[in-house]
């Protein structure tokens, strides 16, 4: 049987991959054939991989730093040929009531998710688009942001998580836009709750019942499932499917 979700031959770079979402993103992409690049910050995180692996690449960089998006780029094209697939999920969260909240914890969110996630979508974006206008492929690349239920309805005590997860939904529809006419693909996945390192607080004693009441599924959900959708956009499977936002949520939040 035809696997039409194979990301066999193609190179797939996810950011944030340490551990959680992008972690489970770079296992799962493997599994469906890709070469997988993980960037993160945490160098120790990221040497658990397999470093035997000839289809698994690791940098260690910030990316809310323009060179070294551009420098990790070119490394990663230079090894595997060209990039297909982008995933861009590095997040932090630092929670305060916005009367609290110093410039400092609004600018490290939005930092990292808005901004990293501008200067990685413009590098890989740019060596796509070369290898679009040089002719010859119609599914030229497909970018994965990863956004949040808060970036659609607001997030108590995390006003710069949800500024940044909501611009991330207006950067993928521009870039769908832009890009499309070049076989270039833009979409974003909200999530709700996942059970990852990032939500434990919210899915703490304080907070738990009162969460799990407004989710139709009644459960958190798992990393290794949220990014079945997400290596769905990758592939050509979705190859008619771009400037969307998909929910994938237990129902958390449910919009037309």
């Amino acid at each position: 049987m035809r696997n039409i979700v194979s990301l066999e031959g193609k190179t797939v770079v996810v950011t944030g991959a340490a551990q959680g979402i992008g972690r489970a993103t770079i296992t799962l992409a493997r599994e469906l054939g890709a070469n997988a690049v993980a960037i993160d910050l945490n160098r120790d995180a990221l040497s658990t991989y397999d470093k035997s692996d000839p289809r698994l690449m690791t940098i260690t960089g910030s990316v809310t730093d323009e060179a070294f998006a551009t420098d990790a780029v070119e490394k990663i094209v230079e090894r595997f040929g060209a990039i297909h697939g982008l995933v861009n999920n590095a997040g932090i969260t630092r929670p305060a009531m916005s009367e609290k909240m110093t410039l400092a914890q609004w600018n490290d969110v939005i930092e990292v998710h808005l901004t990293g996630a501008f200067l990685w979508t413009q590098a890989v974006g740019r060596t796509m688009l070369q290898r679009a206008k040089s002719g010859g492929e119609t599914n030229v690349g497909s970018i994965v942001n990863i956004s949040s239920d808060a970036g659609r309805a607001g997030s108590i005590g995390q006003i710069n998580y949800a500024a940044a997860k909501s611009g991330m939904l207006g950067m993928t529809m521009t870039s769908a836009k832009e890009w499309s006419k070049f076989g270039i693909r833009t979409n974003s996945v909200c999530f709700g709750v996942v059970e990852t390192p990032m939500t434990e607080t919210i899915r703490g004693d304080k907070f738990r019942d009162g969460i799990l009441a407004r989710i139709p599924m009644g459960r958190w959900a798992q990393p290794e499932e949220v990014v079945q959708p997400v290596c769905f956009l990758l592939s050509d499977a979705a190859s008619y499917i771009t400037g969307q936002h998909i929910a994938v949520n237990g129902g958390f939040h449910i919009s037309i």
